[in-house]
């Protein structure tokens, strides 16, 4: 029997159940990200040289990936959105975009785009400052709007405005944030103050004529005691004389009743460049690089630098690239087509050269896969009578 009622009951609405809960707190209210990304892009990228030469190796190898266009199984060679991934705006090409978009990632954990539309398509693309950011949550849960403030002033992006939203928020897996990702620098924080402490020591130490610091114990006969002259005299010959690197080595000569014990202890007793070799380890390990790429010695993970390079774009760049790269796609879809996939170009990558022949060799000795199997399988188009062993 038909059920009349089935007919005129209006479509459900998919939606999640704990969507209301996560949006109970901060409804309709921008959250700012949850952290100083300025102090931490201060210490961290302008302040030590193993988060520098991280961010660095990563977010340029990443930029230099050539991105491939498929629509469906289909390669397409020419396309709006390779132009506009090729040339984001008047200022930037393609590799200084997607360099600064990793950057940004890395050192805050959040990366934004803002896709700049004309007649509803959007025609530029602008990679904005994380710490200016401040993500507006609506009644689902989900971000409803951006907030973006410079100096005082606020510019609000509605994310409902357009068929295309107008800013792409990428993020890093958080365990504790609905909305802000979590930066490899923040987990390796406590690494960098570490490697930060040690190299000021030391140059605390050189400045010092690169020896401990220590006292003057003056033991005079009957318990005599320097005189308010002969103190303020001492402690200006030490000044003068003594300290800076330029009179590093030169001797302490000592007036009667008077000697030096040192008071600290000697780098040997604290382990100091092992510790500074354990932290810079350890900021190499958060973002993903082997630390024989960053120069830092005592790790032999690996046989050879080949090796090494290898890891460093099959385990970091790669995914971050193919991650950026399906998030673009993804974006931009409601204007270029559902069906886009943007794929990483690994056979320009020359750091995979060896492992490229390895597939084209297996491959090629595969006599139970035809042409086309074997073009499918190293990322190639299929051709007209392809389809037969041989």
């Amino acid at each position: 029997m038909l059920n009349l009622k089935n007919l005129f009951t209006a479509p459900e609405a998919k939606a999640s159940r704990t969507a209301k809960v996560l949006a109970f707190e901060s409804g309709g209210r921008a959250r700012w990200t949850p952290r100083d990304y300025a102090a931490l892009a201060r210490e961290g990228y302008l302040a030590n040289a193993i988060v520098h030469r991280a961010v660095r190796l990563i977010a340029e190898n990443a930029a230099s990936c050539s991105f491939l266009l498929y629509e469906g199984a289909l390669e397409r060679d020419r396309h709006p959105l390779l132009q506009l991934l090729a040339r984001p705006n008047p200022r930037q090409d393609g590799a200084s975009f997607f360099e600064t978009l990793y950057a940004q990632m890395l050192l805050a954990g959040n990366a934004y785009v803002e896709g700049v539309a004309l007649d509803d398509e959007v025609r530029e693309l602008y990679a904005l400052r994380p710490d200016r950011m401040k993500v507006v949550p609506g009644s689902d849960g989900w971000p409803d709007a951006y907030d973006y403030a410079v100096a005082g002033r606020s510019v609000r992006f509605e994310q409902s405005q357009s068929r295309v939203p107008p800013i792409l928020h990428l993020t890093f897996f958080h365990p504790l944030d609905d909305h802000y990702g979590c930066a490899p620098i923040e987990a390796a924080a406590v690494a960098v103050d570490t490697h930060n402490a040690a190299a000021k020591w030391n140059k605390a130490l050189l400045d010092n004529a690169a020896r401990p610091s220590g006292a003057l114990v003056y033991s005079g006969p009957d318990g005599a005691v320097l005189s308010d002259q002969q103190f303020d005299r001492l402690k200006r010959e030490l000044t003068d004389t003594y300290q800076g690197a330029a009179n590093a080595g030169r001797p302490l000569l000592l007036e009667g009743g008077l000697d030096w014990k040192a008071m600290s202890l000697t780098p040997k007793d604290m382990d100091f460049l092992e510790a500074k070799h354990a932290a810079a380890r350890e900021i190499a390990l958060a973002f993903g690089v082997p630390p024989m790429l960053l120069g830092i010695p005592g790790d032999n993970t690996y046989a050879n630098f080949q090796e090494a390079n290898r890891a460093l774009w099959r385990q970091t760049i790669l995914p971050l690239a193919a991650r950026v790269g399906g998030a673009l796609a993804q974006w931009l879809a409601p204007q270029f087509g559902e069906e886009l996939r943007l794929v990483i170009d690994t056979d320009k990558i020359d750091g995979l050269a060896a492992d490229r022949a390895a597939l084209w060799e297996r491959i090629a000795s595969a006599p139970f896969l035809t042409l086309n199997e074997k073009r499918e399988a190293t990322g190639y188009a299929p051709v007209a009578g392809g389809d037969r062993l041989g």
